[in-house]
């Protein structure tokens, strides 16, 4: 017994000998991890091998977590080479190697993922590192100037404004021309709905982890209709395996304030060229004040921002929840943003990981405030001899021309009072989820059965409200009220399965899959008018709409020794929008790719990293935008346009039947695409190469119909085709690499060339609605030329340079200037476009600093047109401002020749520093990790133009977004912001 317990007491004191051996052998490791270009990775995983001990990276790369010395330590993060490196002291700094600048990264493609380096298509990957920095209200900023071939443009300089996405030109000519989103694996709602500013503003951008552009149809072909103009597929932030919590507060907070405006005449001025060319009733129609209408309807205005993100691991259950916040104003006065977000992210695996699920679910609470933008043509025209106040009361004092006691209806109105008394507001709540599951099936390994299914779910309660005190021509008017409740949902549900199979050199994998997407929306809204002794007037509104799409798909992958590569898909698209006969399209594509540097001759070459080149060819279908049934009869109620037929002392509402198109058809475009990736000196260079044409067929436009067939005089009809082709190229520079002394400057440089050409059109466009006159347009879809072209007529000048007024080409050399003189001229869209990212390291500081190019692009100045000339001042009985390009024309009357007249037509060119960001990591204090940064946003503009901004995006009389017109530009503000990242 004695000896028995000698020998556990011996036991017990070696078991606690070697626990205080092995707990005086551990140590807490700190370090950071990198990439090639110095850049830090957040979120990597630090794990001591064999374990589940182990931690993630911050927001700055640095890690902190105790080991063994001697122990091995893994390092891993998507898209990069896992490192083992065994733990010799208490500083650990890693660098993760990128073959071929994340070559390995996986990239997400259509119902998959793959390695950037065995994609087949033109696939462009951004990720956070390379967003664009400052204030980014909408998921589209982050990549603004980024990507080779995409043009963005925003509506202006509102918090959140809705944006203008272009992948490779104008894809159609009345259609839906933005790329479809994908928000993890959910195909977002085509458009934003009532009361909200943009489809994309409900998403935080800080829950994105990348964005994948696929631009050819070789890569959107498997997305079928919806992909017709590119895809951005969006990728969010997700728990990992292993992580310790890790909690991330980012917060900003910026002003933003309007640097240039119009360019008009002062108080001054006006009193001098009203004495100078008035007579003696203009003359007493000038006030005593000095009032710049422009400065009293801007105001600096505040962004405030937070975000706090809560990832980590449960009881083997990666998550991530993010919660944030946003107020913003608009620098016009009574513009105003709030969004509050919320985020949750499960990603658990079962069965040996076998059973792998994905659940998100998103949420998005956005109040908005709608300033009145006709303010700001109001304060361009207002006179500015007149104060804000001194009107009749009851117009709230607010100054008004009168004419009989009321609001002269023909005057501009207070810019003020249309502030001040509108109060248009709206909420809007959007839910976006998915639940996906992947299987790998147990006696088939090879195969893994996808089910993903998902809703897009928006809802908005609007109230439009007009005070009764605001100026009417009307003397009953006694104030409107506007309510309405928009929904607009899109319920999915995938299903698909892959096979994959290694076989000595040969590498097969195919896919196919099922989709079905039902989309809804409903309109649902009363106009409400009140009026003084009258009874009101009540407009009701009740529009539903709903469609479907059924789709069947299938891809197939080859590869043989990792050098040669073929990707070939078919998608099957039946739409409800469509009629039976016409309904299913059939879309194919079919990609080629050699690896070179797997080649003998390459294999072994050093400064070569990747030499690939890519050949494919994709069709793709379209119906985006298309309106619903048209090819059924649908009936009209008169009361949307307020149209009656009276009874007697009634009124009765009817309704008629709209035109109809039995035989519509898709719009189908075919592109074929060549590229080159390449990298060389360990990727110090690396980028790629793309040349492209696309044809779309079946152009769906307004064409006329034959008096007496039809329920109308125009429809929707298969009337054109259209060519685009372009080059791509992008390049990555790395002209300082040092760690030793911790300094890496990395320099990102794109050019795209892309010419649009209508090659048939039937029935010529007239688009391009203007300010000035009824119904005047300045642009014109027509073949030969690129859409939205102007068409103008070209104007005669004196031998000073000046205008001649009312003088144009003869043309046609008829002896008379009518509209067959109108020639077709320049594109609003750029031949060229540049952008330039540079991002600095050095120690504890960063930089980066973001610009682009526009070559080519066209601008009318419909500003001009509309408001300089001398009758302009004076028309009316009232005093008008003119803008001091007045002087430049001396024109006296403003006529619809002289608005269709070339002289309003400049280039518009420009460069701009969109961001600059300095940035300063402190040296950790225990886990806590503190950066402070400060970005100028909206930095400068170089340009010919003289107009307030050469970027414009105009409304054209069909409600769709055009670029070209400048004509009520809500101006881009210069945005300070300061900012603190927080990381523990």
């Amino acid at each position: 017994m004695k000896v028995k317990m000698n020998r556990l007491l011996y036991g017990v004191v070696f078991f606690l000998c070697a626990t205080l051996m092995g707990y005086a052998q551990q140590i807490t490791v700190k370090g950071t991890v990198k990439d090639a270009s110095g850049l830090p990775l957040a979120a990597a995983s630090v794990v001591v091998k064999g374990t589940s001990h182990g931690t993630a990276t911050d927001f700055d790369g640095n890690f902190e977590l105790t080991a063994n010395k001697g122990a091995v330590i893994v390092f891993s993060s998507l898209g990069y080479k896992d490192q083992e490196v065994t733990v010799k002291g208490a500083q650990m700094n890693v660098v993760l190697q990128e073959e071929m600048q994340q070559l390995d990264d996986v990239v997400v493609v259509g119902y998959g993922v793959a390695k950037k380096k065995d994609v087949t298509g033109s696939v462009n990957l951004v990720t956070t590192k390379d967003f664009s920095k400052g204030q980014t209200l909408s998921a589209d900023q982050l990549i603004q100037g980024k990507v080779a071939g995409v043009q963005i443009t925003s509506g202006g300089g509102a918090p959140g404004d809705g944006q203008n996405i272009r992948v490779r030109g104008v894809g159609s000519l009345t259609l839906n021309s933005n790329p479809l989103v994908v928000v993890d694996g959910i195909p977002m709602n085509d458009g934003a709905i009532g009361g909200s500013r943009s489809v994309l503003n409900s998403i935080n951008p800080e829950d994105i982890e990348s964005m994948t552009v696929l631009k050819d149809a070789s890569s959107t072909a498997i997305y079928g209709s919806r992909a017709a103009n590119g895809v951005i597929m969006i990728t969010t932030k997700k728990g990992k395996m292993n992580q310790e919590m890790q909690v991330s507060v980012n917060s900003s907070l910026s002003v933003s304030q309007v640097s240039d405006y119009v360019d008009l005449l002062s108080a001054d001025e006006i009193r001098a060229l009203v004495n100078q060319t008035g007579n003696a009733t203009q003359k007493a129609l000038l006030g005593t004040a000095n009032t710049d209408w422009q400065k009293e309807i801007y105001h600096p205005a505040p962004t405030a921002n937070t975000t706090v993100g809560i990832s980590g691991n449960l009881k083997s259950v990666p998550y991530r929840l993010s919660v944030g916040h946003t107020y913003a104003d608009g620098v016009l006065k009574t513009d105003n943003f709030q969004r509050g977000t919320a985020k949750l992210s499960l990603t658990p695996a079962f069965l040996d990981k076998s059973l792998r699920t994905e659940f998100n679910v998103s949420g998005s609470f956005i109040k908005n405030r709608f300033a009145d933008r006709d303010a700001i043509r109001a304060a361009i025209e207002y006179d500015p001899t007149q104060s804000v106040y001194g009107g009749p009361a009851k117009y709230d004092g607010y100054h008004t021309w009168l004419q009989n006691g009321n609001k002269n209806n023909n005057a501009p109105s207070n810019p003020l009072a249309l502030l001040y008394l509108r109060n248009n507001t709206a909420t809007v709540n959007r839910l976006i989820s998915n639940v996906k599951v992947d299987y790998t099936l147990p006696f088939f390994k090879d195969v893994t059965a996808t089910i993903n299914a998902g809703i897009d779910y928006t809802k908005s309660n609007g109230d439009d409200i007009v005070d009764k005190r605001r100026p009417s021509s009307s003397g009953t008017f006694n104030g409107t009220n506007t309510h309405y409740t928009n929904i607009a949902s899109n319920a999915l549900f995938d299903a698909y399965a892959n096979y994959m199979k290694e076989i000595g050199k040969h590498n097969l994998s195919f896919m196919v899959g099922h989709s079905y997407q039902r989309f809804y929306f409903s309109n649902v809204s009363n106009l409400t008018e009140y009026f003084v002794g009258e009874r009101d007037k009540v407009t009701p509104v009740d529009d539903k709409s709903r469609n479907v799409l059924v789709s069947f798909f299938g891809r197939a992958n080859y590869s043989f020794n990792d050098r040669y590569m073929l990707t070939a898909t078919l998608r099957a698209d039946a739409s409800s929008k469509l009629n039976p006969d016409d309904r299913w399209g059939y879309f194919p594509s079919l990609a080629l790719a050699w690896n070179a540097k797997n080649e003998s001759f390459l294999k072994e070459k050093e400064t070569v990293n990747d030499l690939k080149l890519r050949l494919g060819y994709g069709e793709v279908g379209n119906v985006n935008g298309l309106g619903d049934y048209l090819f059924l009869t649908r009936y009209v109620g008169s009361i949307n346009d307020g149209a009656y037929y009276q009874l007697g002392n009634r009124f009765i509402a009817t309704a008629r039947p709209e035109s109809v198109n039995k035989h519509l058809k898709w719009e189908i475009g075919n592109t074929l695409n060549a590229g080159i990736d390449y990298g060389f000196f360990s990727n110090r260079f690396f980028g790629s190469l793309d040349v492209y044409r696309k044809v779309t067929k079946n152009l769906i436009a307004e064409a006329n119909t034959a008096p007496f067939t039809n329920y109308g005089s125009r429809i929707a009809s298969n009337i054109g085709d259209m060519e685009n082709k372009g080059v791509e190229f992008i390049a990555s520079v790395v002209p300082v690499r040092d760690d030793e002394k911790n300094i890496n400057w990395t320099l990102t440089y794109n050019i795209a060339y892309n010419k649009n050409k209508i090659t048939k059109l039937t029935n010529l466009q007239n688009v391009g609605g203007i300010n000035g006159g009824t119904g005047n347009t300045v642009q014109r879809h027509q073949e030969g030329y690129a859409p939205y072209t102007f068409y103008l007529y070209e104007q005669v000048y004196d031998a000073q340079g000046k205008p001649i007024e009312g003088a144009y080409v003869d043309k046609n050399g008829d002896g008379k200037i009518d509209e067959n003189d109108r020639v077709m001229g320049k594109s609003p869209y750029a031949d060229v476009t540049m952008g330039l990212t540079t991002n600095l390291t050095y120690k504890q500081w960063d930089l980066n600093i973001a610009t682009r190019v526009s070559l080519g692009n066209y601008v009318y100045d419909n500003v001009s047109s509309a408001n300089a000339s001398l009758d302009r001042v004076y028309s009316d009985n009232i005093l008008r401002n003119t803008p001091r390009s007045y002087y430049d024309t001396l024109l006296s009357e403003r006529k619809t020749a002289t608005m269709l007249s070339d002289m309003y037509l400049h280039d518009a060119s420009f460069f701009k520093i969109d961001n600059i960001t300095l940035g300063y990591n402190f040296p950790s204090a225990d886990k806590l990790k503190v950066r402070l940064y400060a970005t100028m946003q909206n930095v400068l503009t170089l340009t010919k133009y003289k107009g307030l901004d050469p970027e414009v995006l105009s409304i054209d009389s069909n409600n769709r977004a055009t670029s070209g017109i400048d004509n009520n530009v809500y101006p881009r503000p210069k945005t300070y912001l300061f900012g603190v990242n927080l990381n523990f």
